[in-house]
C-alpha cells in the first residue's frame, strides 16, 4: 500500500494543536516559548509540549518544534537545556536553521531534524550536503518551482516538505529584516511586525502601497505537487483561529485522500476551494509553483481584507435520543437560516435551523450572544468538537 504524504499543521497552543489532528493532520508543528519565529503565538511550556506529544501519540501522529530563530551569542546560553527538556517530554522532530544547533541535536540526541525553510534552500547540491550532515529533512524554500521540487527529490531521495496553503513572506523564504528598521523588531529572532503589510503613503498622491503577497493555495494543483514525491505538505498558520485550522485541513485531507484512492476530480477540487475560498480573508495564488511570481501574485496599492461570520458554533454535545445538541455561539444565526455542521471525520451535515433553545431548554428565535451555550436540534447524529457554519452552496 503507497504511504500517503504526510499532512502538517501549525499550532499556536493546545486548543489549535487538538483542532488540527482532529480534523486530520497527520503531524502539527509547534512553537515553544523561546527560540520560535512565531513569539507572538501563545506557543507551548514544557508541560503543554508533554500533553501534547501524549496526545497526538495517542492517535499515531506527531509533533515537531520549531527551533528556528536566527541565533546570536545569547541565544545559545541555555539553548542545550532546553532541547533536552523537549526531547524528554517527546517531541518527534526539530525544525532547524542553524548548522550548530542541527550538529548538536544530531550528535546527543535520537530524534529527527528537519532543515527550516529559513535555510532557504533552493537546489539539489544543498540538499546533497544538508543530507551529509544528517538532516532527515529540508524543508524546501517557497521560491521553488513544481519542476525543481521534481528534480531535487530524483537527485538526493531526501525527504523533502513544502508549503500548500497560507500566508506567504514578501521576501526570500522569511529572511527579512524591514520590522528590524520600522519597528526594532527582529523578525529572524520571532518578532516580525509584519510591515510588508503595512499601507504606506506615496508622494503627491492618495494611492496607498504596499508589499503584501496573495496567500498560498495549491488545492487546484495538488495531484502535480505529490507526484513530484514530496513528503509533507505543510499548511502556514499558527497564529490562526481553531475554526481556520480545521477548516483548512479538513479540505486539504479530502483531496490527498481522493488523490490516493482514485476519486480525484474537479468537482470536488472546485468545491474544496469555494470552501478554501471563504475562510481566507485575502486573494490566494500559487506563487513559484508553476511560474515566477510577478504583480498578479502581489498586492500593490492596497486590498481588502473582509472577515465574514460563517463560523456559527461549535459542537460541546450530542444526544442520540432527542437530537439534541448543545452548542457555544460565535456568531449570529436564527431559526429559518440554512447551515451545516462539519465534523472530524469528514462529514457534513445540512439542514435549516428549526428548533433553537436557551441553555434551560427554553425556545428562542435568534442566537446572538457570542460565547452563549444553547441547544439546537440536528437532523444526524453529530460528534463533539464538530463546527456550525453558514451553508456553502
Amino acid at each position: 500500500m503507497t504511504k500517503k504524504v504526510e499532512l502538517l499543521a501549525p499550532a499556536g497552543d493546545l486548543e489549535r494543536l487538538k483542532f488540527s489532528l482532529l480534523y486530520g493532520a497527520d503531524a502539527v508543528y509547534i512553537g515553544g516559548q523561546e527560540y520560535s519565529l512565531r513569539a507572538n503565538a501563545n506557543n507551548f511550556s514544557i508541560d503543554e509540549i508533554r500533553e501534547a506529544c501524549t496526545f497526538a501519540h495517542n492517535l499515531n501522529k506527531k509533533v515537531y518544534l520549531t527551533l528556528n530563530i536566527v541565533f546570536h551569542n545569547e541565544d545559545l546560553e541555555n539553548v542545550n537545556l532546553f532541547i533536552k527538556q523537549v526531547v524528554d517530554a517527546g517531541i518527534d522532530a526539530f525544525i532547524v536553521s542553524d548548522p550548530f544547533i542541527i550538529k548538536y541535536i544530531k550528535e546527543n540526541f535520537d530524534v529527527e531534524v528537519h532543515l527550516s525553510t529559513q535555510g532557504s534552500t533552493t537546489n539539489v547540491e544543498s540538499v546533497k550536503y544538508w543530507k551529509d550532515e544528517g538532516v532527515d529533512r529540508v524543508v524546501l524554500a517557497r521560491e521553488v518551482s513544481i519542476k525543481e521540487i521534481e528534480e531535487i527529490y530524483k537527485e538526493t531521495g531526501l525527504d523533502l516538505e513544502v508549503f500548500i496553503h497560507g500566508a506567504m513572506c514578501t521576501f526570500y523564504s522569511g529572511r527579512c529584516c524591514l520590522s528590524n528598521y520600522f519597528t526594532n523588531r527582529d523578525s529572524n529572532r520571532g518578532g516580525c511586525a509584519q510591515i510588508c503589510r503595512f499601507a504606506f503613503d506615496i508622494a503627491n498622491n492618495d494611492t496607498k502601497f504596499t508589499l503584501a503577497t496573495k496567500d498560498l493555495n495549491m488545492a487546484s494543483i495538488l495531484d502535480k505537487l505529490i507526484s513530484t514525491g514530496v513528503k509533507s505538505l505543510k499548511v502556514e498558520g499558527r497564529m490562526r483561529s481553531p475554526y481556520y485550522l480545521a477548516t483548512v485541513i479538513s479540505s486539504y485531507r479530502k483531496l490527498i485522500d481522493a488523490y490516493y484512492d482514485g476519486s480525484l476530480n474537479q468537482e470536488l477540487i472546485d468545491f474544496e476551494e469555494k470552501i478554501l475560498s471563504r475562510v481566507a480573508n485575502r486573494e490566494t495564488s500559487t506563487h513559484y509553483y508553476l511560474k515566477e511570481a510577478d504583480y498578479n501574485d502581489q498586492y500593490y496599492t492596497g486590498r481588502q481584507e473582509l472577515s465574514n461570520q460563517d463560523f456559527l458554533a461549535l459542537v460541546l454535545d450530542y444526544d442520540k435520543e432527542t437530537g439534541i445538541a448543545t452548542i457555544t455561539e460565535r456568531n449570529y444565526f436564527k431559526v429559518g437560516d440554512e447551515v451545516e455542521i462539519f465534523t472530524p471525520n469528514g462529514d457534513i451535515v445540512s439542514f435549516t435551523v428549526e428548533k433553537l433553545y436557551d441553555e434551560n431548554m427554553n425556545p428562542i428565535d435568534v442566537a446572538r450572544h457570542p460565547e452563549e451555550i444553547l441547544k439546537l436540534y440536528v437532523p444526524k447524529e453529530v460528534v463533539k468538537d464538530s463546527m456550525m457554519r453558514v451553508k456553502i452552496n
